[in-house]
């Protein structure tokens, strides 16, 4: 069996499966293995799902329909995902994909911290699947992405166009960590609005003159993103992950929207990996010995699925991207810290 049909046969068997389980927690399977399909890992695939899945719970069901003049109140409720999931399935029938993320883009965005960033995570990695083969499983892929997105829409507190003169690795560097670090990330991100010196943090990065800077700027902040993670990880190494995979899933989508969208994105996107820093980020970063050396490229992605955490994996994937984008081993040297500060599958 080619690759391809390795991940249609991966997508049926999670897509018995719902957007979370255990309450909040973020169904990874089809981000880890879009990733591990698109590194040359699909023989790895069943066997990684073998032991993931026994965790996840079904597909919900909806209770009543959401309607095109009706889904503003829908928007965020948790209780509506079954009734979100079945939304997109029809919306994907009836239009072609491209539409329905053009129209659903602008409105699901402003909610980047949906699920702990893992709506528009997951709808990143579906939309790089579809810009390279459309099929049936694909399609359902993205129409849960999006459901998840919109059932569990959040906004990022008190957000302030970038207006400054930072590049995104100095901007990071300047966001202010939330007075209390303890709880869970809604109650990290509630604090958000009056922490001193978020608002001008946010600001601080560098605005993009056009699209095409928009573009760039989306990947610098996924490169300074991955790169911070080597030496802040300590802070949390499963959620500061996401500082860099958020960014990236934006970055992936950019081909399939409106160029007038890719401001917006950009704005968004740094929002999301600035709450991620300031909700987690360490006091201080590690010391420079205590941290692992670079291994070569494919070791590292080889290294994550080993370990088998679908963090360390979907981590390992942007670092990838970092690395081939720059050149920089720290980005392979983080996947290491990844992989030796989380816990294994």
């Amino acid at each position: 069996m080619d690759d391809t049909g390795m991940l249609e046969e991966a997508y049926e068997r999670l897509h018995r499966t719902g957007p979370e389980f255990e309450g909040w927690l973020s169904n990874h399977g089809p981000m880890a293995v879009e990733s591990m399909v698109r590194r040359g890992r699909a023989r790895d695939v069943h066997r990684w799902l073998d032991a993931y899945m026994d965790r996840l719970e079904e597909l919900p069901s909806g209770t009543w329909t959401i309607t095109d003049g009706g889904w503003r109140e829908a928007l965020g409720d948790g209780r509506r995902l079954g009734d979100w999931l079945s939304f997109f399935e029809t919306e994907l029938k009836r239009q072609p994909w491209r539409a329905v993320l053009e129209t659903w883009w602008p409105r699901l965005l402003p909610g980047i911290a949906a699920g702990a960033t893992h709506g528009v995570i997951r709808t990143g990695h579906a939309v790089r699947e579809l810009l390279s083969h459309e099929d049936e499983m694909r399609l359902a892929e993205l129409g849960q992405a999006l459901g998840y997105w919109a059932a569990r829409w959040q906004t990022v507190a008190a957000t302030a166009t970038p207006s400054g003169t930072a590049d995104p690795a100095g901007a990071l560097a300047g966001v202010p960590r939330v007075p209390d670090q303890n709880q869970g990330i809604n109650h990290r991100l509630a604090q958000l609005a009056g922490t001193a010196g978020w608002e001008g943090s946010l600001a601080a990065l560098r605005p993009a003159a056009d699209a095409e800077q928009a573009r760039e700027r989306l990947a610098e902040l996924a490169n300074a993103a991955t790169l911070r993670y080597l030496a802040h990880a300590h802070g949390n190494p499963v959620m500061l992950v996401h500082s860099a995979t958020a960014p990236t899933a934006v970055l992936r989508t950019l081909p399939a929207l409106p160029t007038s969208l890719w401001g917006p994105s950009l704005a968004a996107a740094w929002a999301a990996s600035a709450a991620v820093i300031a909700a987690y980020g360490p006091a201080e970063p590690a010391p420079r010995e205590d941290l692992p050396a670079a291994p070569e490229r494919e070791e590292a992605f080889d290294r994550a699925v080993r370990h088998g955490d679908e963090h360390a994996i979907k981590f390992a994937d942007t670092a990838l991207d970092v690395y081939d984008r720059t050149g920089d081993p720290d980005a392979l040297a983080a996947v290491i810290r990844a992989v030796d500060s989380i816990a294994p599958l």
